[in-house]
């Protein structure tokens, strides 16, 4: 405190923007109150002016628009984190700066303070008021109603918890660097303990997060998760049917099915639901499928389904689907429901389930799974479907949602691949680390944009945001087997990857998709992590957009199954159907 009584906010002495050294003395009475007080003035001067100058830049950042819509809770801690990112880069840009010159840091005024707290209440209020209009726009966009004003007020004190909380866990870290850094610097040089140090920090703390942290949440996750798999849906009830996995004559039990695969086998139209939505007659569809309880390994789980299909008669159906599961044996009822509709019941579906995780967490620690489980069906499958004479063949088709898409694509090698060895497929929301996906979409014909490519003419393979309309290129001739991606240009499963943090993809620079605001933009770092909490909420959002896909399915199996005698009005009251209206 100054002979004024002021506050006097320093800037730490150290290079990497360290805890100011507490200079404060305390007032002679030493009560409660000068103590905290006291205690308030040392952390509030421990952080630097220039951290402060990048923390606020940020912050003003984050309220700049993304995919999906955000509430108060979320767009608080996408503050809070993207804040605490803007200070690491200011200190981090302050001691660059003086590392030239070689001088320490200079005590900022208190005039430098006052602009700063000036700058920063005008700044975030504009910043506040832009972001709550840009929110209005992405929610009527989308038609989302719900809009919850506590937790937008609330959200200034979720961002500032959020911030000091990452700030502090960066303290700890370089705390701990120094005291490392310092006990090296006994035996080797002082230059060399630093980068040491760090060196072993760095290493430490991967190894935390990706040891300790991923392996024991994924652990704990996958135990919590395992015991939601032996349980039973309210309603789901074990098949009557021998044509359903876990029914009568059934090879796999109805016990070793899993929660999704109950729900999978119990559910979907009957024959009698067919035809009072198509008005023609049709037959009861087959659902075949393994649990991960129904064999101990993936190759033989897929020969388990495989042999449960051909008992149920599903090599006798005139269209056969293979369809890849998310992580926990998730199967959109949308996709098969609108399968079988399309074809009248005369269908037979097969899949199986390869983990007890949701699609999320089996992305980060089950992908190897997800592509051996999508490639060991699809063999089984094939396999058998080439026994068979070729006259006598079903038509077979491959379908995947999300992680499901992922699984689907491993068993292939490319567009021919595609082509030759299947009648159509149709995947959905593909991740953005797909193979055969990224090939497609990098390997556009020039001038189609990203966020709705054209590869090859369309000859084989096609995107559509809305498969109800014209898919692209609508001039040109879509001959033999179609693969067809569904993909809404605001589904950041499908947008998101490691690139956004220091690259502008396409499909922003591009005129945005339908549901995409035009002010969108790329901003390093910023929009990385703008998706990022948008991957969460991505089905949280009316049908149609982002990762929510629904009735588009009807649209998009009409396109690849090219059913004959179907009109609008037939596609008008199975979108209905499979809507649940």
């Amino acid at each position: 405190m100054n002979g004024t009584g002021s506050v006097e906010l320093r800037e730490p002495s150290d290079g990497a923007g360290a805890d100011a050294a507490d200079t404060d003395r305390r007032g002679p009475d030493g009560a409660g109150s000068a103590e905290a007080a006291s205690r308030w003035r040392r952390y509030a001067g421990s952080f630097t002016l220039p951290g402060c100058w990048g923390a606020l830049l940020f912050a003003c950042l984050s309220f700049t628009p993304s995919l999906l819509p955000r509430g108060g809770f979320l767009q608080g801690l996408v503050w809070g984190i993207t804040a605490a990112i803007g200070y690491g880069l200011g200190v981090w840009a302050a001691a660059m700066w003086r590392a030239f010159p070689d001088r320490p840091p200079r005590r900022p005024s208190r005039r430098s303070w006052l602009v700063f707290a000036g700058v920063a209440v005008v700044g975030l209020v504009i910043a506040f008021v832009l972001g709550q209009y840009w929110q209005h726009e992405i929610r009527d966009l989308m038609g989302v109603t719900h809009y919850n004003v506590a937790l937008a007020v609330a959200s200034p004190v979720i961002a500032a918890l959020t911030f000091c909380l990452l700030v502090a866990l960066g303290r700890g870290v370089r705390r701990g660097y120094r005291w490392l850094a310092k006990w090296l610097d006994r035996w080797i040089g002082a230059r060399a303990a630093a980068v040491v140090g760090w060196v072993l920090v760095a290493v430490l703390i991967w190894s935390v997060v990706s040891g300790v942290l991923l392996s024991g949440l994924s652990s704990l996750a996958n135990q919590a998760f395992s015991v939601k798999n032996e349980t039973t849906a309210e309603g789901v009830e074990q098949p009557t049917s021998g044509l359903r996995s876990g029914g009568p004559g059934s090879v796999v039990s109805w016990e070793s099915l899993g929660y999704q695969g109950r729900n999978f086998v119990s559910g979907g139209p009957s024959a009698q639901e067919i035809t009072d939505v198509t008005g023609r007659p049709a037959q009861e569809p087959i659902r075949a499928y393994g649990g991960l309880d129904s064999a101990d390994d993936s190759e033989t789980r897929a020969a388990l389904a495989v042999q449960d299909l051909e008992r149920a008669g599903g090599f006798e159906r005139a269209n056969l689907l293979v369809m890849t599961t998310t992580g926990s044996g998730w199967v959109d009822p949308a996709a098969v429901d609108s399968f079988e509709y399309l074809t009248g019941g005369d269908a037979a579906t097969v899949t199986m389930q390869y983990s007890y995780l949701p699609s999320w967490i089996s992305y980060l620690v089950d992908q190897s799974k997800a592509r051996e489980a999508g490639r060991d069906l699809f063999d089984a499958v094939y396999d058998r479907w080439l026994q068979l004479p070729p006259d006598n063949r079903p038509r077979l088709y491959v379908a995947g949602e999300s992680l499901g898409s992922f699984g689907g694509e491993t068993a292939f090698s490319g567009e021919y691949d595609l082509r030759n060895r299947t009648s159509g497929t149709l995947f959905a929301g593909p991740p953005e680390f797909n193979t055969l996906f990224g090939e497609f979409r990098d390997g556009r014909d020039e001038g189609s944009p990203e966020v709705e490519p054209v590869y090859k003419d369309g000859r084989t393979v096609r995107f559509a945001n809305d498969a109800a309309v014209d898919i692209p290129p609508a001039d040109q001739a879509w001959d033999g087997t179609r693969v067809l991606y569904l993909m809404h240009p605001s589904d950041p499963i499908v947008w998101w990857g490691p690139d956004l943090i220091f690259r502008e993809p396409d499909w922003i620079g591009e005129a945005p998709g339908r549901d995409v605001l035009e002010d969108m933009v790329w901003i390093p770092l910023v929009t990385f992590w703008q998706v990022s909490a948008d991957l969460p909420f991505s089905t949280g959002v009316p049908g149609g957009h982002g990762h929510h896909y629904t009735t588009e399915y009807v649209d998009g199996w009409n396109s690849v199954l090219r059913p004959e005698g179907v009109t609008a009005d037939d596609l008008t009251r199975i979108k209905a159907a499979v809507a649940g209206e």
